[in-house]
């Protein structure tokens, strides 16, 4: 099902032995696999749900160093927040340069209601800036009062000082895994969603793979490798415990909630930090896909999977913006909202959850067991290449070549932007929102979408996105999307977006799904449960 799914698992089965399995498709698995197999390294990956359907698609959709990190290692003298926020914002600069079609630049505004704020925000601003060094995207700039009203004219006025302006980069988190994970494939990567790791395999007291469990059929084999490398995310402590049920738990995750309205509350090249909330946080408003993204939240966390956004959590995020806003927000304003878990890294020391550093950590068990916890977004290439390199000590690997990643250009990264979006809309006659909408979501690979269109699958998902009939094909042929939801909230972000699109929606990607992968009505019916089950549930 879907692109090569029964070849994919042959090729799993057929008894190979891999220089490395990785378990978890998040960010960090897939770029692990990226990093292994552009080495020449034999690389499996299994992901038990879909690729990014955890934490890896429910970020603040920011390329970062963490503005907040700076501050804490400015006021605690931390130097393992400060290493954090000077390798995010290097890496920064490499996800901008390495997938342009992904992630773009983009301005924000801090407004300033105190006069001693202003000097305090705007020299560690400047320090951000320089900490990014050769990598950075833009100057720091201190607005005048009339100036960031201009720039942000939904701000609160009264009481309004000044604003500072600086730059962070912003992305689509889903199909930036996705897009790591066909990476890792075309470079010889034997990747697989739907497909869990149930068991570890030991021989001698040393692990040799894994028991996977197909969660299409319930079909069951063995998968040998030379090291196994746990990439779980927020369950990490679970795949540990495959390995050692009495292992401590390592994690200590927050949820993290966001939130998205309407057109009204965003404006389409500018967002918003809000430097201080209520209790010490600080929040963003960011246009994302037409709308304006909210977050976020940070309470401690229970790891499950599909966790729901609390009311009393989008209450939160509600009030912070009606303080900052010019206009009243109600929750009948919220179009759609999620939460996702963070995979922090224990410390006894800090007080709460916003404290704990975003840093990764790589522990390696008595059996061999490669866990790599901890980390961000921003730094997911640099957190592969950490583990790759430990990966080949500790398994006596032999790599063709060293890690590559760093001037790696990802799938759908070649090509020029204008000429690829010209091209859109004068050899397929797409709309500029729809050439701009393909181009942004598969970059050069975007006509392969259009001639998919072209053939009869032009009409949009709904009347207000910019989602056509042909990506839905294309992400069963191409992208291994073997469920609705799949497509709906991470192959298209239209769930994320709007709630109530995504069912209006869902009949007709069901029926496209059906005929692309062969369900019979019963089938058909499970799928569409599954899909009206994670819009109201928890995606």
């Amino acid at each position: 099902m879907g692109i090569g799914r029964e070849q994919t698992l042959q090729t799993l089965r057929g008894g190979k032995t891999f220089d490395l399995l990785v378990i978890g498709g998040g960010a960090t698995g897939c770029g692990i696999a990226l990093d292994a197999a552009s080495r020449g390294l034999r690389v499996a990956l299994v992901e038990k749900q879909d690729f990014a359907e955890g934490t890896s698609s429910r970020s603040t959709k920011l390329v970062h160093g963490g503005v907040r990190y700076l501050e804490a290692a400015i006021l605690h003298v931390d130097p393992v927040q400060y290493h954090l926020v000077r390798d995010a914002l290097r890496e920064r600069g490499i996800l901008l340069r390495n997938a342009p079609h992904l992630a773009r630049r983009l301005p924000l505004v801090t407004p300033l209601y105190r006069w001693l704020e202003i000097p305090y925000i705007w020299i560690g601003l400047k320090l951000y800036d320089l900490l990014a060094g050769g990598l950075g995207i833009g100057h720091s700039r201190l607005l005048g009062r009339r100036q960031a009203l201009r720039r942000f004219p939904l701000l609160r006025r009264a009481g309004l000082r000044a604003g500072v302006l600086y730059y962070d980069g912003q992305f689509n988190d889903a199909r930036m895994a996705l897009t790591l994970a066909l990476s890792a494939r075309e470079r010889g990567a034997v990747i697989l969603n739907r497909l869990a790791a149930m068991g570890l395999l030991k021989e001698q007291g040393r692990l040799v793979g894994a028991e996977l469990e197909d969660q299409l059929d319930g079909g069951r084999f063995a998968l040998r490798a030379r090291g196994v490398i746990n990439a779980a995310g927020p369950f990490v402590d679970r795949v540990r415990r495959l390995d050692d049920p009495a292992a401590m738990a390592i994690l200590q995750p927050s949820s993290g909630v966001h939130i998205v309205l309407d057109q009204r509350f965003a404006l389409p090249n500018v967002g918003l930090l809000i430097p201080k909330t209520e209790d010490g946080r600080v929040l963003f408003v960011l246009p994302w896909e037409g709308h304006a993204l909210i977050g976020t939240t940070d309470e401690p966390a229970e790891v499950r999977e599909h966790p729901r956004p609390l009311e009393e959590e989008i209450a939160y995020l509600l009030r912070h913006v009606g303080r900052y806003f010019n206009l009243q927000v109600t929750p009948g304003d919220v179009k759609s909202a999620w939460c996702g878990l963070r995979p922090l890294v224990r410390d006894p020391k800090a007080s709460d959850t916003a404290r704990l550093a975003r840093d990764h950590v790589i522990e390696v068990s008595s059996s061999g067991l490669l866990t790599i916890a901890g980390g961000k977004w921003t730094t997911y290439r640099k957190m592969a290449q950490d583990a790759v390199d430990h990966a080949v000590r500790v398994f006596g690997l032999n790599p063709l070549r060293d890690c590559r990643t760093e001037q790696l250009p990802l799938v759908g990264a070649g090509g020029n932007w204008q000429e690829i979006e010209t091209e859109l809309r004068e050899e397929f006659g797409l709309s500029a929102d729809l050439s701009g909408h393909l181009y942004h979501a598969y970059g050069d690979r975007a006509s392969a979408v259009a001639r998919l269109a072209a053939g009869g699958l032009t009409a949009r998902l709904d009347e207000n996105h910019p989602f056509i009939e042909a990506e839905v094909v294309y992400a069963a042929r191409f992208e291994m999307a073997v469920h609705a939801v799949d497509v709906l909230a991470r192959r298209l972000p239209l769930a994320l977006l709007d709630r109530d699109a995504a069912r209006g929606a869902a009949s007709r990607v069901l029926e496209l799904l059906a005929g692309e992968l062969g369900w019979d009505a019963e089938r058909h019916s499970q799928e569409a449960a599954l899909v009206e089950q994670r819009l109201r549930e928890g995606l």
